[in-house]
């Protein structure tokens, strides 16, 4: 169907399709849980909260296993080498959404304040560690990440979870984290009323400030906090074999800029994500709720692209050997594989978003205090 390089870069944007999509479609449901303990003021305001995301949360994880999946099959030198290395904080990914599930299934199953507390507490932790976690990951992506291999391609992690909370990582993870509050108190503004919308709002406006000023900053940093980014020196055949060390790296000041010095466009990127979430914050101050999810979800994509712009080809690049950075070309599966994913992606996404759609015809209701009462015990 493609040429092989053709479909390295195919598979780059379709990965890159599907963590946009996780981040706004179970990025809103984990900015809930963000929000449950502060907007809940009392169980049945906590209930509302709950309810707004309960019939469908569980939905928006195909996002979250698709894309994982995706770079299981695509990228697999990506795979194994983010997981053995960062694979602690991987972990605490998934001990904070194990949370989820038993939150959404048993807070509401015993009427004890205590139990419920407990659950609500353990909902805040599955929505608001993995985008800080995932936050974390990405800056120190655009660091590098300490990672060599050897003559038989087994590659070797030689940081430790520690080092991975640096400054500009955490500043990252703030970004990160921020902005999927943001979308999650835009929603929850969306489907609430009255108080609870009124503190949904409030949060998201501030959430909306950080991420702005977050965004920038980082920004910032890497122009002018000494932050080295990444550049290939030598010729690149994108059709060929893969093969990781079969180029030359070098790490320069302006490493991360050059793809924006020579595509002018890509600088679209940060505009649309500082001036949508601008824009959401003008329009939930005006209560169109509707028209705020759609920026929200602009400035997501705004603040992904921008780093994804600024690292390409570059998938995980390496601060102890440079040469052994994975990029586009160099970490993928093979031609087979990857027109064969093509195809199943071809007919097996459109189906995710219709029902993706389909789950989201609830949008358009509020989910109220009368509605939980009168739903004692199928209501969540």
């Amino acid at each position: 169907m493609f040429d092989y390089e053709t479909l390295k870069v195919i598979w780059w944007l379709l990965v890159g399709v599907l963590l946009v999509g996780f981040a706004i479609m179970d990025g809103h449901d984990m900015g809930v849980g963000t929000l449950l303990p502060f907007v809940g003021k009392n169980d049945i305001e906590r209930r509302v909260v709950i309810n707004t995301v309960g019939p469908h949360w569980d939905g928006n994880q195909v996002w979250f296993i698709t894309g994982g999946g995706a770079i299981f099959a695509a990228w697999p030198l990506v795979y194994a080498t983010a997981f053995s290395g960062l694979y602690w904080a991987m972990l605490a990914v998934l001990w904070a959404l194990f949370f989820r599930p038993v939150g959404f299934d048993y807070r509401s199953k015993i009427h004890n304040a205590t139990w419920r507390s407990v659950w609500d507490w353990g909902l805040f932790i599955g929505g608001a560690v993995p985008p800080l976690i995932f936050g974390v990951a990405f800056g120190n992506l655009l660091q590098g990440v300490p990672f060599h291999f050897d003559d038989y391609l087994v590659s070797t992690y030689t940081g430790s979870f520690w080092q991975l909370l640096n400054p500009f990582a955490l500043l990252a993870g703030v970004v990160s984290s921020a902005m999927i509050t943001m979308h999650g108190g835009v929603y929850l503004a969306h489907r609430t009323e009255g108080r609870i919308q009124h503190r949904a709002i409030s949060g998201a406006l501030i959430a909306a400030m950080v991420t702005v000023v977050s965004f920038l900053l980082a920004g910032l940093w890497l122009r002018l906090g000494g932050i080295e980014g990444y550049v290939i020196t030598s010729v690149v055949d994108g059709g060929a074999m893969p093969d990781p060390l079969a180029k030359t790296v070098v790490r320069a000041a302006d490493g991360w800029w050059r793809n924006y010095e020579q595509q002018p466009l890509l600088w679209l990127l940060p505009v649309m994500a500082t001036c949508s979430a601008l824009v959401t914050m003008a329009l939930l101050i005006a209560r169109r709720t509707g028209l705020a999810f759609i920026l929200s979800s602009l400035a997501i994509t705004g603040v992904i692209g921008t780093a994804g712009a600024a690292m390409f080809p570059f998938i995980m690049p390496s601060s102890t050997m440079p040469n052994a950075s994975l990029t586009v070309w160099d970490s993928v599966s093979s031609h087979l594989t990857l027109g064969l994913m093509l195809v199943a992606t071809l007919i097996f996404m459109p189906l995710i978003v219709i029902y993706t759609s389909w789950a989201y015809r609830v949008m358009r209701g509020k989910v109220t205090e009368s509605h939980i009462r009168a739903n004692e015990h199928s209501a969540y």
